[in-house]
């Protein structure tokens, strides 16, 4: 009997998982597992996970147990080292193959790589981008280093989205003796009334069936014809897409996200702002094809630069992560991400470049506090994001220096949400 075990890791979903559907077509038994990793601090100090970040996940993962239930399957959740405890579990039921999703970063290679050396055989799925690798109209290791070039490329050359996938039908059963026992109910905090993603709420828990409602009640209220103009607000709810954290999660997919505009723009008619949601998406692509054509090197000190270690200023810095610095609109974008672990596109971009170009501290302790904060997580745009803010990226333009006073008369003319915030 052929008894596999499928790893979810950040694609905490049934459908359009390409990984799990060839698990499903493998495997007569199969073991559905959720690795819950042990809490680490960063070199700075402070949880690489915060509470809001583990509340969301928890979520999604209690969630994506009630659909494999449904199934006729469940998820065994394990608290522990991923590689420990999928070795372990390997050898308890004699299991010698892992089906997962492939996550390019440097850790998570790693955990890939353990595996094999313990004689697992681990098969891996690329599936987290739009495009597939083999669509794309070059080599992963031709990738232009400037994003407009790789944006003119695939539309050049018309490249299509990876084909959506249904979830399976049934699932495997599981392998014999193998019970799973309920999963922890984390508390979240409480919701914060001024949050712009209010995760607590069971429309945004995070779980692939608010994911699914979100995608359709977002077109269906056309807020994509508004995309363009609202998306540098600050504050509310329908200003963005707010698709990101499901993304992060994995309980939504980019195909998903652009099939869903894709049949908007048929009905509705294409504009500016349903072409700036695709060309979210294309950004998102291109920070995962940068990791798998750089990857150790995008997590260097000076990254793909070369050159010194930045300097950090650690009062600064910690100042910063309060919402102490005396700058108000700073101080009113690290009060929303503490109180709320979510802050919009526009105030991160400002926030970073504040920290690294007028604190003159260490972005990667930037990126670390991010991770530690964001519901919306997802370690190849955070890298990403943090490298371009920086300039130790491909972009040939050295970093991004926002000028405060300019951005809160551009984005916060009103004073509204630093009174929010204050």
């Amino acid at each position: 009997m052929s008894t596999l075990i499928y790893w979810f890791r950040q694609d905490l979903r049934l459908a359009d998982n390409p990984a799990l559907t060839q698990a499903c077509e493998q495997a007569q038994a199969l073991l559905p597992v959720y690795c819950a990793a042990p809490q680490t601090l960063t070199p700075w100090g402070f949880p690489r996970k915060g509470p809001h970040r583990q509340s969301i996940e928890n979520a999604a993962v209690r969630a994506l147990d009630d659909q494999l239930k449904a199934k006729g399957s469940a998820l065994l959740h394990v608290e522990g080292d991923p590689v420990e405890q999928l070795i372990a579990l390997a050898r308890r039921l004699s299991v010698k193959k892992i089906i997962c999703e492939r996550i390019a970063a440097p850790e998570e290679e790693a955990q890939v790589d353990a595996l094999r050396a313990a004689g697992l055989q681990v098969e891996d799925h690329w599936q987290s981008s739009l495009f597939a690798l083999e669509s794309l109209p070059m080599h992963v290791e031709e990738l232009p280093d400037v994003f407009s070039s790789f944006r003119r490329s695939v539309e050049k050359a018309g490249t299509a989205s990876r084909q959506v996938l249904d979830a399976p039908a049934a699932l495997p059963g599981l392998p014999d003796g193998v019970t799973a026992e309920a999963i922890p109910c984390l508390s979240p905090p409480d919701t914060d009334p001024r949050s712009a993603f209010p995760y607590q709420t069971p429309a945004f828990d995070g779980s692939e069936q608010s994911g699914r409602q979100h995608l359709q009640r977002y077109f269906d209220r056309q807020l994509a014809n508004s995309y363009k103009a609202t998306r540098n607000n600050l504050s509310a709810v329908d200003d963005s897409t707010k698709f990101s954290p499901w993304l992060a999660l994995g309980s939504l997919s980019a195909p998903q996200i652009d099939q869903a505009l894709k049949a908007f723009e048929a009905a509705q008619g294409a504009n500016d702002s349903t072409y700036w949601i695709f060309f979210e998406l294309l950004w998102r692509d291109y920070f995962r094809f940068l990791h798998l054509k750089y990857g150790r090197r995008l997590y260097r000190a000076s990254s793909l630069n070369g050159g010194a270690e930045p300097s950090h200023n650690p009062q600064g810095f910690e100042r910063w992560c309060r919402g102490d610095t005396g700058e108000a609109l700073i101080d009113a974008g690290m009060r929303e991400l503490a109180a709320t672990g979510y802050l919009s596109n526009r105030m991160r971009q400002i926030v970073a470049s504040y920290l690294i170009h007028e604190l003159k501290s260490d972005w990667r302790a930037g990126a670390a506090w991010f991770e530690s904060q964001l519901v919306d997580y997802d370690v190849y745009s955070n890298q990403g994001n943090w490298l371009y803010i920086a300039g130790h990226g491909t972009d040939p333009r050295g970093g991004r220096h926002f000028n405060t006073a300019k951005q809160a008369n551009d984005h916060d003319a009103d004073g509204r949400y630093r009174r929010l915030w204050g």
